[in-house]
């Protein structure tokens, strides 16, 4: 397949496995998650700054308490202006109510945004302006509460018309044809049609309707539902949704087209488009993070347990060469051993185009992010000429003299970083040939490992 640039995104979901008092105990601050995401968010801003959104749930609030918040920007700085908002809201509740300052549960009970389960998002956008509503996480909402539903994800769907019309068809009037809300919906559509299952069979086991909710919680299976769900969408996704009751899930495409981590300890399970992401802010190693693999969901129920499950089948592994090679980070060990791998790849074509003149080829890269690959191209054009070089002195022989000698291992690759304004540019390239380092802006490509 092949996309248009400029939709790539990044996710970041955190669960608190504790309850907020231990953070209070541990880190000085019952807000420790809000902090943490905030972190998450920067350091995947490299992923997107047309947007960003946060969303957080509480869990076993009482009925009449505000359980679910949502914030999102599309101004300049967005990830600092969401977080200014929290930060305002928060300080505003805290100097009116100076009683919350050390009580944990009060703090829960009344200031937005503090909960045990949070979700940030940057954007790229595909479908929409960067206005306000086309600004992830989105919102499904009910009174009841396994049918909210917040979403967000980093993805591009090719199928967006025909899930559309799936709904349509379904009986559902979607209030517009983006992909996020296509894919909301969609899930949507087949949790309602679980709980509504779980809930007629709690009935008929004797159960009181107040008695059912907490058990729809426990019986309720994500995965069954991402599988009805997502058995259609064809393209590349990570995509993230909380559950209102706090269930929470990631999904990754079958190809593993986009990038998707986590990790998990006693403490929190994480997940999110960086792996560097992760191991900077929680201080983990990199064996620690772990990849999600293509076709799995990480699930993370209310109650803590966490499973990986398998929801479509895996196929041929790939992933896109702008996700990989321009936009992650990196600092990210596997990215950086791609980065050079593709180097290495490119030289034969690189070698072809230029009839094998390396004597009069000026290597250089653009942009700064194809540094790593210009070093794996470049100590592929070494190996090469070093070869070349035992060859012509071999078949010389003994006889070979000192100018003969020096002029041979004279030959090395010219290497230069190359101002994007450079005076009498047009003469250079009238002298030489440049060769540069230039990624295309998204194909896929088998994974190079």
């Amino acid at each position: 397949m092949s996309d248009a640039i400029k939709h790539e995104c990044g996710i970041s979901v955190i669960r608190l496995l504790k309850p907020l008092e231990y953070y209070k105990e541990k880190y000085g601050s019952a807000f420790y998650g809000v902090n943490k995401m905030y972190l998450m968010m920067e350091k995947q801003h490299n992923r997107g700054q047309d947007g960003a959104g946060f969303a957080s749930i509480k869990l076993d609030v009482e009925a009449g308490q505000r359980y679910m918040s949502r914030v999102r920007s599309c101004e300049q700085q967005p990830i600092q202006d969401i977080f200014a908002q929290i930060n305002q809201r928060i300080n505003n509740e805290l100097k009116e109510h100076p009683e919350y300052e050390n009580d944990v549960a009060l703090q829960k009970k009344n200031i937005p945004y503090i909960g045990e389960l949070l979700l940030g998002h940057v954007r790229y956008g595909t479908f929409g302006k960067n206005s306000i509503e086309s600004v992830h996480p989105f919102l499904r909402q009910n009174n009841w509460m396994h049918r909210n539903l917040i979403v967000a994800g980093n993805f591009n769907l090719t199928n967006v018309h025909e899930l559309f019309d799936n709904l349509v068809q379904l009986g559902q009037h979607p209030k517009e044809m983006a992909d996020t809300v296509t894919v909301m919906e969609k899930i949507g559509h087949f949790l309602d049609d679980a709980v509504a299952k779980l809930y007629k069979q709690i009935k008929k086991e004797g159960y009181s309707k107040q008695e059912a909710s907490p058990i729809i919680a426990e019986r309720l299976k994500v995965s069954k539902i991402l599988k009805r769900a997502a058995k259609n969408f064809d393209g590349g996704f990570a995509m993230a949704g909380l559950l209102g009751h706090g269930d929470a899930f990631v999904l990754r495409d079958p190809a593993g087209i986009r990038p998707a981590y986590y990790y998990k300890d006693d403490e929190i399970v994480v997940v999110a488009s960086e792996r560097p992401a992760i191991q900077t802010v929680f201080n983990v190693p990199f064996e620690e993070v772990i990849e999600l693999e293509p076709g799995n969901a990480i699930i993370v129920k209310k109650n803590g347990t966490t499973k990986i499950k398998q929801i479509l089948e895996p196929r041929e592994r790939k992933a896109c060469s702008f996700e990989r090679i321009y936009f992650s980070r990196g600092s990210d060990k596997e990215i950086y051993q791609e980065r050079k791998m593709l180097g290495k790849l490119v030289f034969p074509q690189i070698l072809k185009a230029i009839d094998n003149d390396l004597k009069n080829t000026v290597f250089s890269y653009i942009p700064n992010t194809a540094e790593t690959s210009f070093f794996g191209m470049v100590k592929e054009a070494r190996n090469y000429l070093n070869k070349k070089k035992e060859e012509q002195i071999l078949a010389i022989g003994a006889n070979i003299t000192s100018e003969e000698l020096h002029e041979i291992l004279e030959v090395r690759p010219e290497l230069k970083k190359l101002p994007l304004r450079m005076p009498n540019l047009e003469l250079l390239l009238l002298k030489m040939i440049v060769v540069m380092i230039l990624w295309p802006m998204c194909t896929t490509y088998p994974m190079a490992r």
